[in-house]
């Protein structure tokens, strides 16, 4: 699975080496050196996990960790620990702090690229019943059901998927083969283009309630759901 990883670790080359083997996995990466830097960056990006250095100058990967749960924008947003600690109770206070996972330095791209694998799954928020929605839009994953000020959406299944997708993913951009990845599956035969088909069938469902303009298209990069429209 395709996802947007924001790494926060100090040291070039090792940000450099992570870095080019989740490119190769097919993962988008963006990169900060300190815990500072990250928190600013996300203030404009939502990514799809954070894998973060424990010893970073400033504030620890530890306190960002912190501060990532205590604040509602990111505190869903899965974290990795990366550390050369390797005891017992750094361990324990790396995932107390709330990080989902500890990978201990040194550590090869193989297991890494597998251990944010099994994070991404454990958390695809498709899988969830969850109510969601923006505004006036209500998405119900049980009931298959969209609403805008208690009006019903009709939408077909795919675009009940990608609403949904999107909604759930709000203001991350996501390019049309990172859509063609997560809503339609691996296996999907066709052309990218698709999915511009289906952001216009969806923008004209959602016309109606005047929440045609929460999707955004992003020149050069791909789709957003905006939660300002």
């Amino acid at each position: 699975m395709a996802a947007q990883v924001l790494i926060v670790e100090d040291e070039p080359p090792i940000q450099e080496l992570i870095s080019v083997n989740l490119r190769q996995a097919g993962h988008v990466v963006q990169c900060a050196l300190a815990a500072e830097e990250a928190h600013s960056l996300l203030g404009r990006w939502l990514p799809d996990l954070i894998l973060l250095d424990w010893m970073l100058p400033g504030m620890s990967g530890v306190e960002f960790t912190r501060l990532l749960r205590s604040e509602p924008r990111t505190r869903d947003i899965p974290v990795i620990l990366l550390s050369a600690r390797d005891a017992e109770r750094d361990k324990i206070a790396g995932l107390e702090a709330g990080a989902d996972d500890y990978i201990t330095k040194p550590f090869s791209a193989r297991e890494l690229i597998a251990r944010i694998s099994v994070i991404l799954r454990r958390r695809v928020p498709q899988l969830s019943a969850e109510v969601v929605g923006v505004g006036s839009l209500v998405v119900d994953p049980a009931a298959k059901t969209v609403t805008v000020a208690g009006v019903p959406v009709m939408l077909g299944s795919t675009e009940f998927r990608l609403l949904h997708f999107l909604v759930t993913h709000a203001e991350r951009v996501y390019s049309r083969s990172q859509l063609i990845d997560h809503v339609w599956g691996a296996d999907f035969v066709g052309d990218n283009r698709t999915v511009d088909v289906h952001i216009s069938r969806l923008r004209s469902a959602l016309t109606p309630g005047g929440m045609d303009g929460i999707i955004r298209t992003v020149r050069g990069s791909g789709y957003s759901l905006s939660v300002r429209p």
